[in-house]
Formats: structure tokens, C-alpha cells, sequence
């Protein structure tokens, strides 16, 4: 093989592999944690009724976690049955054809009971934080355990009013997580394994409900996540503190993941007090550093997620019809429409995929800084109680987990 063939095809191969490592791995709230999925070639309206389903599930039992997509099979976990709280993780192939489910361990079915975590795929392993606090690796070709891991037991952890709801990090070997409490408040385990790599103190405060997200700001790599009244910023090579910023909400929620774009970041939580409300901080160069740039406290998302989208932050206010559009230059509100119930939100191929969380109504919409348009939207007819889960488009089809009940739609052009 001369040269140049024997480059074209070291190439090659290394495209392959590539491709084959993204399209294994699921996360929370897409591939940046963002809400922002890269599907294209999408259904720019949809009939009166909605997209075509193509299947559906109902017997997940109880839970708000969104699903999670391998190249071939669908996860999602739920509590079929509340008296004896055993969650269990569901698999299925892309068609939709029930393959197995495994129990996993107990779950959290007290207050507004329900799996929480969405689960975190990377190639032939998956991730699942409980509500009561267990960490779990499990194979996605059976659902059997690798290893598992007690925050309280094993890592001194606070108790969580409401049950974790962590969607766990993965970069390379590392998982990150958040036990809370003063001596691991956020930790760093072999994700093979489930060894401790470091442990940080960080504020020393609770967990709350938040996922973290990993950035690389000026080539320093940073974990940035909430707590229970705080925002914290740590070195993800070694758990150290770097900075923390106060952060409210009546009931200690924060169940929004942080969003970062050119060294500064977008955190929100829903309460009217001083220190809450939609936040924007500047990192400094090195990211040791992070000072509040501007409050909106008129902005009270809880867990709705928001999208960034040309300099403008979208997202739904707690149980209100109420989407904002907020210029992320000034943090002043540009408008607020009120033609929809507010809820979880995510961003595909130009357009805005909006659930009102209050009466299960799905919304297509268009969302400029001018205005915020419903294109189509249909009501989710499977499913009961809270419209909690995120939804989540893959391979053209979007997913609409709804408790007991899950719907898979195309949304192919």
C-alpha cells in the first residue's frame, strides 16, 4: 500500500471511530447539555393532531426522566409499582420493540415521587443516579450492574427534599457528581469502576437538582454547578473550589443545568428574591474568578431548561403561560408571550420545541427576537400527572416521555 493509500485509509478509519463515539453516547438535554440538538431536514408544521407517532409505551410507571438513545436502543427508567419502589431501566430498539427491563434498585416515592435521572449512555455502558442517592453502571446489552455506588453510606452525603434528579457527567474516564454535603460535595469516580478519583468540600452545602456541565474556557477546564444556595465553579482535574456565587430558591430547587458561551454563564431559578431569578456571570481569564454581570429576577424558570440563541435567552416561566425572550447583552426582558403554558424547552434545525408542563400541550414554535410564533401544537395524549420530562430529538424523531407513557414521533421533513 503506497502513501498516500495508507493515509486515506488511516483517515478513514479514524472517521469511523469518531462517528461510531458520538453516536453512542446520550446525555441530558443533548450533546453540550444546551437543549440544542443538531437534527436537521425537521418538520417545519405539523398536522392538527401532531406528528406521526410511530410508537408508543405505556408501563414505564412513574418518572420524569427524559429517554436515552444508543445507535441502536432507547433507555428510560420509571417505578412500575409504588409499593415497593423498585426502579427498573427499560430497553427498547429504535423501532420500538420492549427488549428487557432490569431493576436497578430503590427509588424515590415520596415527595412527588418518580425516577428522576436521565440516564447517561457511553458505548456499551450506562449511567443511572436514583433518587434516593445510589449511583449505578449497568451494561446497555442486558441491564446487568458493573457497580453501583451509596452517597450516604459511602459518601456522607445531606438528604435531598426531593430526591436527587443529577443527570450524570462523563468525560473520558471521569464521572462527575454531586453527593452534597461538607466533606464530597461534588466527586470524581472512575467510570469503569466507581473508585474515587477526588472528592471536593466545594461549599459544603446539600445537593440540589441540577446537572453539571464540564467547559474548557481558555483552555481551563472547569466544573460549574449548584448547590443548594450557590453556584460553584471547580478545577475538574482536582476538585478544587475556585469560586461561588449566591444563588436562591425558596425550596433550595435548582433543577436547571447552567449554560456557558464566550466565558460567561446563564443560570436560572424561580424565585422573586434578590439573589435568584435568571443570573449572568463573567469568568475572568482563568476562570478562578466569576462576577454577576446582570439579574433578571422577573424570569422564574424552576426546571424548565432555556435555549441561547442569538444572544437572546427563550425559555417558559413555573406553571405560568408565560415565554420570555431576554437580550443576553443588557438581561432586560424584550417581550413575554403569554399563548402558551410554560415548560420544558429544547432547540432543533431553527426552530423551538415547547412543553407546557401544566396541561401537556406540545408547541412548535418560532422565536425571534421580535416575536414568538405557535406554528403547530397538539395535546400529549398519553401519559397523566406532571409534564415534567424534557423531551429529546434523535435520528429525526422526537421523544415525549410523559410518566407511565412514552410517545416517539417523526419529525422528518
Amino acid at each position: 500500500m503506497n502513501l498516500k493509500k495508507s493515509v486515506c485509509f488511516i483517515v478513514l478509519i479514524t472517521l469511523i471511530s469518531f462517528v461510531h463515539l458520538v453516536s453512542a453516547q446520550s446525555q441530558w438535554r443533548g450533546p453540550n447539555r444546551d437543549g440544542i440538538y443538531r437534527e436537521t431536514n425537521l418538520l417545519k408544521s405539523w398536522p392538527a393532531e401532531g406528528p406521526k407517532m410511530l410508537w408508543s409505551y405505556e408501563g414505564l410507571g412513574i418518572g420524569q426522566g427524559s429517554v436515552a438513545i444508543s445507535i441502536d436502543r432507547v433507555f428510560v427508567t420509571g417505578i412500575p409499582d409504588t409499593l415497593n419502589s423498585e426502579g427498573y431501566l427499560f430497553a427498547f430498539d429504535i423501532k420500538g420493540k420492549f427488549l428487557w427491563k432490569k431493576n436497578y434498585g430503590k427509588d424515590w416515592i415520596t415527595i412527588f415521587p418518580g425516577a428522576r435521572s436521565t440516564p447517561t449512555v457511553v458505548d456499551d455502558l450506562i449511567y443511572i443516579e436514583s433518587g434516593n442517592g445510589k449511583v449505578y453502571c449497568m451494561k446497555t446489552l442486558n441491564g446487568e450492574t458493573v457497580w453501583s455506588i451509596d452517597f450516604f453510606k459511602e459518601l456522607q452525603a445531606d438528604s435531598v427534599q426531593f430526591g436527587y434528579a443529577e443527570s450524570l457527567l462523563i468525560d473520558g474516564d471521569h464521572l462527575y457528581c454531586t453527593p452534597g454535603g461538607k466533606s464530597n460535595n461534588m466527586v470524581a469516580l472512575d467510570r469503569f469502576t466507581g473508585k474515587k478519583i477526588w472528592s471536593s468540600p466545594g461549599y459544603g452545602e446539600a445537593a440540589t437538582y441540577s446537572s453539571p456541565i464540564l467547559i474548557n474556557h481558555n483552555g481551563n477546564r472547569l466544573l460549574v454547578n449548584l448547590t443548594a444556595t450557590s453556584i460553584i465553579g471547580l478545577n475538574a482535574e482536582t476538585g478544587e473550589m475556585y469560586w461561588r456565587i449566591h444563588q436562591f430558591q425558596d425550596n433550595k430547587i435548582h433543577a436547571n443545568t447552567p449554560v456557558y458561551f464566550d466565558g460567561k454563564l446563564l443560570i436560572s431559578s424561580a424565585s422573586r428574591k434578590d439573589s435568584s431569578g435568571l443570573v449572568m456571570l463573567q469568568l475572568s481569564q482563568d476562570g478562578k474568578k466569576a462576577n454577576i454581570v446582570w439579574r433578571n429576577r422577573e424570569f422564574t424558570n424552576l426546571m424548565g431548561g432555556i435555549i441561547l440563541k442569538d444572544s437572546y435567552v427563550y425559555g417558559g416561566a413555573y406553571l405560568q403561560p408565560k415565554w420570555f425572550c431576554i437580550d443576553v447583552k443588557t438581561g432586560l426582558t424584550k417581550y413575554i408571550a403569554k399563548e402558551l403554558g410554560g415548560g420544558p424547552v429544547i432547540y432543533a434545525d431553527g426552530l423551538f420545541y415547547c412543553y407546557s408542563e401544566k396541561d401537556g400541550e406540545f408547541a412548535l414554535v418560532e422565536g425571534t427576537p421580535e416575536q414568538f410564533r405557535i406554528i403547530s401544537k397538539f395535546k400529549v395524549p398519553l401519559g397523566a400527572d406532571q409534564h415534567w420530562a424534557h423531551p429529546v430529538i434523535a435520528n429525526k424523531k422526537l421523544y415525549i416521555r410523559h410518566n407511565n407513557a412514552l410517545m416517539v414521533y417523526d419529525i422528518h421533513n
